[in-house]
């Protein structure tokens, strides 16, 4: 890692949103840094689902060591550090703040230009005793990515609000055998979605869900679940929808507003409130899709680029040669390299062009 304290542009957070903003950001020119808190929630999914040409046997680790091969090799740099803090620089001259914002990591402290935040959402979790234990693996918590993993399979969904009950209804499209549970807690939603659960055939269950056991042949996957009343039923796996929550301390801390649901709110560059800061991925919607989030990191990483970028210049402004190219030696020289091989070796593989 070049020992630079100033970047034109700082990434907060790893994922795909982040990374893929960092990537087109690094591309085209800009010095990038990414800041990532270890072990980050796609860095936890044990199958990549719905990406165009990557397996699903890709585990999102597995997807992460790739992008932070690639970002290296085209020249941003890595840190595993997570954030503490990030404001405006106050311009003491401390050599901490060359640019308009200095991030705060428990290990580093650097400047940016412009910083983007994709510190995405945290889901809330179900409460039932030992359930966590099969996340991935019988628990789930989206219906688009693990929906299709359930077809023709007993199926739960555990929550008693609107959402919840929308989801176990539309689960039917994967498979005729859907229970909602309830576990012990009182429905919280309309007479009118009352009458159209009744009209389905999903089988609500109301009695407290008291433990998670594992299935017989495989201690890693889900079983089943037992109820207070003594009960047991096998399930394949299901959902826990009892709604999320977006991790916007950074954002607030700098003065993003934020949308109606507790999301960052961004406008179509995907730039917040605050000038100069962006925000990417779930933590502006929650859609928890990866391709989607890779999406928004392009758009906001090719937003930043037109805002950062030096030429052209205006009108009837003279241009100096001696400023042109106006991207990083470093990062120029990472340019010759990737051109001049005849392969990319190192380019979403473990190793980096050295």
């Amino acid at each position: 890692m070049r020992d630079r304290l100033s970047y034109d542009v700082v990434v907060v957070g790893g994922g795909p949103a982040g990374a893929t903003a960092a990537l087109y950001t690094t591309r085209l020119g800009h010095s990038t840094a990414v800041f990532e808190k270890e072990g980050g929630r796609h860095a936890a999914v044990n199958h990549v689902h719905n990406v165009y040409g990557v397996s699903e046997d890709v585990s999102g680790r597995a997807l992460s060591s790739h992008a932070v091969a690639q970002l290296e090799a085209y020249g941003a740099d890595y840190y595993l550090d997570p954030v503490a803090n990030v404001r405006r620089a106050d311009g003491n001259g401390d050599g901490s703040t060359d640019g308009r914002f200095v991030v705060e990591a428990e290990h580093a402290t650097v400047a940016a230009e412009r910083v983007v935040l994709a510190t995405g959402f945290t889901d809330r979790e179900p409460s039932v005793p030992g359930l966590q234990t099969f996340t991935g693996h019988g628990l789930h918590y989206c219906l688009h990515c693990d929906g299709y993993l359930l077809g023709d399979a007993s199926a739960y969904v555990l929550g008693h609000g609107d959402h919840a009950a929308g989801v176990a209804m539309i689960l039917l499209n994967f498979t005729g055998d859907v229970d909602l549970l309830l576990d012990g807690r009182d429905p919280e939603w309309s007479d009118d979605r009352e009458r159209q659960i009744r009209a389905h055939p999903v089988e609500r269950v109301d009695t407290e869900v008291t433990r998670a056991f594992a299935d017989d042949e495989d201690d890693d996957r889900l079983g089943g679940l037992e109820f207070a009343d003594g009960r047991e039923r096998e399930y394949r796996g299901g959902f826990a929808v009892y709604g999320k929550s977006y991790n916007t301390g950074l954002a607030e801390s700098l003065g993003c507003a934020l949308a109606d649901d507790g999301a960052v709110d961004v406008d179509e560059r995907f730039e917040t409130s605050v000038d100069g800061v962006y925000a990417v991925g779930d933590l502006t919607h929650g859609q928890n899709q990866t391709v989607v989030a890779m999406g928004d990191g392009a758009k906001a990483g090719m937003a930043i680029d037109k805002d950062l970028r030096r030429y052209p210049r205006p009108p009837g402004e003279e241009v100096d040669e001696s400023a042109v190219p106006s991207a990083p030696a470093d990062l120029r020289s990472r340019m010759r390299l990737v051109r001049e091989r005849d392969s990319h070796p190192g380019l979403g593989e473990s190793e980096s062009v050295e």
